[in-house]
């Protein structure tokens, strides 16, 4: 039989908001794999997994997953989770990849499942969908992310400001992962292009320490990592405008 290797979308950290599909496929997998950064800790995949499956279950995988200087580094943890990941499926057949959010949204999973599929031939790759980041954010700030005829534009802030500038400066919502360490910069691009009084911000969401503002609050100084931005769409014209 081939071996099967399952990324499983966890959802940006509410335990709740695990679809029945996605618990399904970890408790179903003989081992769920979680990403961390040291094997000391743990990461928001795996707190969430632990919910539905026990501990016994779950394995650690380093990765390198602040590494955007050292190349080099970089690659040789891929290689590394990768042979780690690969030698379980030899083991067990069966695993399941947990990654917050969704598997193929900006995802490690993405990265993994190319290089696991150069190890162990035949390896069959699945994917459940997760809640997004976006979605959540959405939900718990009352902001609309489309309506009618509107485009969505997702970046991520990882690749510069000017980026984020561009799709602003273009029509429909626009949403920014990953923007924590250059919220200033973000500030100060929302302000030129006119989009800082309707947008939010978010990080932590459904966990202890969630934080939910509006993105006019943004002080210059550093946010987590993690953290999400929505800047709806201009609307005029009034219910169903842009239909």
């Amino acid at each position: 039989m081939s071996s099967r290797l399952i990324g499983v979308g966890v959802g940006p950290g509410d335990p709740e908001l695990v679809t029945v599909k996605g618990v399904n496929a970890l408790r179903a997998a003989e081992v769920v794999v979680v990403p961390v950064m040291d094997t000391g800790e743990r990461g928001r995949a795996e707190a969430t997994v632990l919910h539905y499956v026990g501990a016994e279950k779950v394995v650690r995988v380093v990765f390198a997953l602040n590494e955007r200087t050292d190349r080099a580094r970089r690659e040789a943890a891929w290689d590394a989770a990768g042979e780690r990941v690969a030698a379980l499926l030899r083991e067990h057949g069966s695993v399941a990849f947990a990654t917050i959010g969704d598997p193929n949204v900006y995802s490690t999973f993405t990265y993994l499942a190319q290089t696991v599929g150069e190890l162990v031939p035949g390896t069959v790759v699945e994917t459940v969908p997760g809640i997004t980041a976006m979605q959540d954010l959405a939900a718990r700030s009352g902001a609309v992310l489309t309506e009618g005829t509107e485009p969505l534009t997702l970046v991520p802030v990882t690749a510069g400001s000017g980026v984020l500038k561009e799709a602003l400066n273009g029509p429909g919502t626009v949403v920014a992962y990953k923007f924590g360490r250059q919220a200033a910069e973000v500030a100060e691009v929302l302000r030129e292009t006119g989009r800082l009084g309707d947008a939010v911000w978010g990080s932590a969401l459904g966990l202890p320490e969630e934080s939910v503002r509006p993105a006019a609050e943004l002080d210059g100084e550093p946010l987590p990592y993690l953290s999400t931005l929505i800047a709806p769409a201009r609307r005029e014209g009034g219910r169903g405008g842009k239909l």
